[in-house]
Protein backbone atom coordinates (compact mmCIF):
# COMPACT_ATOMS: atom_id res chain seq x y z
CA UNK A 1 0.00 0.00 0.00
CA UNK A 2 1.30 2.90 -0.81
CA UNK A 3 2.41 6.10 1.48
CA UNK A 4 0.36 9.34 1.86
CA UNK A 5 1.59 12.79 0.50
CA UNK A 6 0.77 15.23 3.12
CA UNK A 7 1.08 18.82 2.35
CA UNK A 8 2.18 20.98 5.34
CA UNK A 9 1.90 24.66 5.43
CA UNK A 10 4.62 26.86 6.56
CA UNK A 11 4.01 30.62 8.65
CA UNK A 12 4.12 32.84 6.23
CA UNK A 13 7.44 34.96 7.91
CA UNK A 14 9.64 34.80 10.64
CA UNK A 15 6.92 33.66 12.97
CA UNK A 16 6.78 30.51 15.02
CA UNK A 17 4.98 27.25 13.90
CA UNK A 18 3.50 26.78 17.01
CA UNK A 19 1.72 30.39 17.11
CA UNK A 20 0.80 29.48 13.35
CA UNK A 21 0.40 26.44 12.71
CA UNK A 22 -2.53 24.26 13.84
CA UNK A 23 -1.29 21.71 16.64
CA UNK A 24 -2.85 18.97 15.00
CA UNK A 25 -0.22 19.81 11.80
CA UNK A 26 2.30 19.90 13.73
CA UNK A 27 1.35 16.46 15.03
CA UNK A 28 0.95 14.80 11.85
CA UNK A 29 4.59 16.64 10.81
CA UNK A 30 6.22 14.78 13.98
CA UNK A 31 6.72 11.17 12.95
CA UNK A 32 7.67 11.79 9.25
CA UNK A 33 10.94 10.72 7.92
CA UNK A 34 10.63 11.48 4.43
CA UNK A 35 10.00 15.64 2.83
CA UNK A 36 10.00 17.30 -0.29
CA UNK A 37 11.14 20.84 0.20
CA UNK A 38 11.67 23.97 -1.67
CA UNK A 39 14.88 24.52 -0.11
CA UNK A 40 16.54 22.38 1.92
CA UNK A 41 18.29 24.77 4.13
CA UNK A 42 15.11 26.74 5.37
CA UNK A 43 13.21 23.60 5.69
CA UNK A 44 15.52 21.90 8.28
CA UNK A 45 14.90 25.60 10.18
CA UNK A 46 11.51 25.23 9.85
CA UNK A 47 11.80 21.56 11.12
CA UNK A 48 13.68 22.27 13.87
CA UNK A 49 11.75 25.49 14.92
CA UNK A 50 8.32 22.81 14.65
CA UNK A 51 9.83 19.88 16.31
CA UNK A 52 10.24 16.27 15.31
CA UNK A 53 10.29 12.83 16.67
CA UNK A 54 13.34 11.76 14.50
CA UNK A 55 17.09 13.76 14.92
CA UNK A 56 17.16 16.28 12.13
CA UNK A 57 20.12 14.44 10.28
CA UNK A 58 18.09 11.31 10.06
CA UNK A 59 15.19 13.19 8.23
CA UNK A 60 15.32 12.29 4.55
CA UNK A 61 14.90 15.50 2.38
CA UNK A 62 14.75 16.01 -1.09
CA UNK A 63 14.32 19.39 -2.93
CA UNK A 64 11.87 20.08 -5.49
CA UNK A 65 12.37 23.69 -6.90
CA UNK A 66 12.50 25.44 -10.30
CA UNK A 67 15.94 23.25 -10.89
CA UNK A 68 14.29 20.10 -10.71
CA UNK A 69 13.79 18.64 -13.84
CA UNK A 70 10.92 16.49 -15.63
CA UNK A 71 12.71 12.98 -14.78
CA UNK A 72 13.48 13.68 -11.30
CA UNK A 73 10.03 14.56 -10.66
CA UNK A 74 9.16 10.56 -10.52
CA UNK A 75 11.85 9.89 -8.10
CA UNK A 76 10.67 12.33 -5.37
CA UNK A 77 7.53 9.85 -5.57
CA UNK A 78 9.70 6.48 -4.49
CA UNK A 79 8.84 6.77 -0.90
CA UNK A 80 5.02 6.77 -1.26
CA UNK A 81 5.43 4.03 -3.68
CA UNK A 82 7.34 2.19 -1.21
CA UNK A 83 4.73 2.67 1.79
CA UNK A 84 6.33 5.73 3.30
CA UNK A 85 4.22 9.02 4.20
CA UNK A 86 5.97 12.20 2.90
CA UNK A 87 5.02 15.40 3.40
CA UNK A 88 5.77 18.51 1.06
CA UNK A 89 6.83 21.44 2.51
CA UNK A 90 6.45 24.97 0.05
CA UNK A 91 9.04 27.85 1.71
CA UNK A 92 5.88 29.58 3.09
CA UNK A 93 2.15 29.21 3.28
CA UNK A 94 0.50 26.79 1.51
CA UNK A 95 2.42 24.12 -0.67
CA UNK A 96 1.53 23.77 -4.21
CA UNK A 97 -0.34 26.89 -4.55
CA UNK A 98 2.27 29.14 -6.39
CA UNK A 99 4.66 26.67 -6.08
CA UNK A 100 6.69 24.11 -7.39
CA UNK A 101 5.02 21.75 -5.44
CA UNK A 102 1.93 20.87 -7.54
CA UNK A 103 4.12 19.18 -10.24
CA UNK A 104 4.39 16.60 -7.23
CA UNK A 105 0.88 16.35 -6.53
CA UNK A 106 -0.09 16.38 -10.00
CA UNK A 107 1.60 13.17 -9.85
CA UNK A 108 0.55 11.92 -7.26
CA UNK A 109 -3.03 11.64 -8.04
CA UNK A 110 -2.17 10.20 -11.25
CA UNK A 111 -0.71 7.62 -9.47
CA UNK A 112 -4.12 7.71 -7.33
CA UNK A 113 -1.81 8.42 -3.83
CA UNK A 114 -3.73 9.81 -1.08
CA UNK A 115 -3.05 13.56 -1.03
CA UNK A 116 -4.13 15.49 2.52
CA UNK A 117 -3.81 19.14 2.61
CA UNK A 118 -3.29 20.90 6.30
CA UNK A 119 -4.96 23.65 7.61
CA UNK A 120 -2.57 26.97 7.15
CA UNK A 121 -1.88 30.63 6.40
CA UNK A 122 -2.50 31.20 2.71
CA UNK A 123 -1.76 35.12 1.50
CA UNK A 124 -4.59 34.89 -1.37
CA UNK A 125 -7.32 34.35 1.42
CA UNK A 126 -6.06 35.94 3.85
CA UNK A 127 -5.67 39.01 1.53
CA UNK A 128 -9.01 38.03 -0.02
CA UNK A 129 -10.50 38.21 3.12
CA UNK A 130 -9.14 41.71 4.31
CA UNK A 131 -9.60 43.39 0.74
CA UNK A 132 -13.30 43.77 0.80
CA UNK A 133 -13.62 43.09 -2.41
CA UNK A 134 -16.08 40.41 -4.59
CA UNK A 135 -15.17 37.06 -2.12
CA UNK A 136 -17.89 34.77 -4.12
CA UNK A 137 -15.86 35.32 -7.64
CA UNK A 138 -12.53 35.77 -7.74
CA UNK A 139 -9.54 34.28 -9.97
CA UNK A 140 -5.66 33.73 -8.89
CA UNK A 141 -3.36 35.22 -11.81
CA UNK A 142 0.18 34.27 -10.23
CA UNK A 143 2.68 36.45 -11.91
CA UNK A 144 1.91 39.13 -15.02
CA UNK A 145 4.98 39.98 -17.32
CA UNK A 146 7.69 41.61 -16.24
CA UNK A 147 8.23 43.96 -19.46
CA UNK A 148 6.74 47.16 -19.07
CA UNK A 149 5.19 46.76 -22.19
CA UNK A 150 3.37 43.31 -21.94
CA UNK A 151 2.77 44.06 -18.01
CA UNK A 152 0.85 47.00 -19.02
CA UNK A 153 -1.54 45.40 -21.58
CA UNK A 154 -2.00 42.22 -18.76
CA UNK A 155 -2.80 44.44 -16.66
CA UNK A 156 -5.72 46.57 -18.51
CA UNK A 157 -6.94 42.81 -19.90
CA UNK A 158 -7.29 42.10 -16.22
CA UNK A 159 -9.07 45.38 -15.46
CA UNK A 160 -11.23 44.43 -18.11
CA UNK A 161 -12.08 41.07 -17.24
CA UNK A 162 -13.05 42.08 -13.61
CA UNK A 163 -15.20 44.51 -14.71
CA UNK A 164 -17.18 42.42 -17.41
CA UNK A 165 -17.50 39.53 -14.56
CA UNK A 166 -17.36 41.46 -11.24
CA UNK A 167 -14.21 39.26 -10.26
CA UNK A 168 -11.63 40.01 -8.36
CA UNK A 169 -8.39 39.57 -9.50
CA UNK A 170 -5.44 38.73 -7.55
CA UNK A 171 -1.85 38.33 -8.21
CA UNK A 172 1.96 38.50 -7.25
CA UNK A 173 4.94 39.74 -8.07
CA UNK A 174 8.78 39.20 -6.70
CA UNK A 175 8.98 41.77 -3.81
CA UNK A 176 12.26 43.54 -5.65
CA UNK A 177 9.75 44.87 -8.30
CA UNK A 178 6.33 45.37 -6.21
CA UNK A 179 6.82 49.03 -6.79
CA UNK A 180 7.20 48.70 -10.01
CA UNK A 181 4.29 46.41 -10.31
CA UNK A 182 2.67 49.20 -8.43
CA UNK A 183 3.36 51.88 -10.27
CA UNK A 184 2.38 50.20 -13.48
CA UNK A 185 -1.10 49.43 -11.88
CA UNK A 186 -1.91 53.16 -11.70
CA UNK A 187 -0.82 53.83 -15.30
CA UNK A 188 -3.17 51.03 -16.85
CA UNK A 189 -6.03 51.02 -14.55
CA UNK A 190 -9.29 53.17 -14.52
CA UNK A 191 -9.59 55.76 -11.59
CA UNK A 192 -13.05 54.05 -10.26
CA UNK A 193 -11.00 50.62 -10.05
CA UNK A 194 -10.50 49.44 -6.44
CA UNK A 195 -6.83 48.43 -5.81
CA UNK A 196 -5.99 46.29 -2.51
CA UNK A 197 -2.39 45.95 -1.73
CA UNK A 198 -1.53 43.37 1.24
CA UNK A 199 1.86 43.21 2.66
CA UNK A 200 3.48 40.92 5.13
CA UNK A 201 0.11 38.99 6.18
CA UNK A 202 -0.14 37.28 9.31
CA UNK A 203 3.38 39.26 10.35
CA UNK A 204 4.04 42.08 12.72
CA UNK A 205 4.46 44.89 9.80
CA UNK A 206 1.25 43.66 8.04
CA UNK A 207 -0.80 45.93 5.94
CA UNK A 208 -4.10 45.92 4.18
CA UNK A 209 -5.31 48.70 2.21
CA UNK A 210 -7.99 48.86 -0.49
CA UNK A 211 -8.17 52.26 -2.40
CA UNK A 212 -9.79 52.82 -5.55
CA UNK A 213 -7.30 54.19 -8.58
CA UNK A 214 -7.78 57.86 -8.31
CA UNK A 215 -7.05 57.79 -4.70
CA UNK A 216 -4.46 55.86 -4.84
CA UNK A 217 -2.59 58.74 -6.55
CA UNK A 218 -3.02 61.08 -4.07
CA UNK A 219 -1.50 59.07 -1.62
CA UNK A 220 2.01 58.48 -0.26
CA UNK A 221 2.61 55.08 -2.17
CA UNK A 222 2.73 52.01 -0.01
CA UNK A 223 5.96 50.88 1.49
CA UNK A 224 6.32 47.56 -0.50
CA UNK A 225 9.69 47.07 -1.69
CA UNK A 226 11.27 43.60 -0.57
CA UNK A 227 8.04 43.02 0.78
CA UNK A 228 5.81 39.54 0.49
CA UNK A 229 2.86 41.50 -1.23
CA UNK A 230 -0.42 40.15 -2.83
CA UNK A 231 -2.31 42.61 -5.22
CA UNK A 232 -6.00 42.23 -5.77
CA UNK A 233 -8.01 44.43 -8.56
CA UNK A 234 -11.64 44.81 -9.04
CA UNK A 235 -13.03 47.15 -11.82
Amino acid sequence: MAGTLYLIPVPLGPASPQEVLHPGVLTTLRPLRHFVVEQAKSARAFLKAAGTDLPLQELQLAELNEHTRPAELDQLLAPLRAGHDIGLLSEAGCPAVADPGADLVALAQRENIRVVPLIGPSSLLLALMASGLNGQRFAFQGYLPAKDGERLKALRDLEAESRKRQQTQLFIETPYRNRAMFDAILLACQGNTRLCVATDLSLPGESVRTRTIAEWKKQTPPDIERRPTVFLLLG
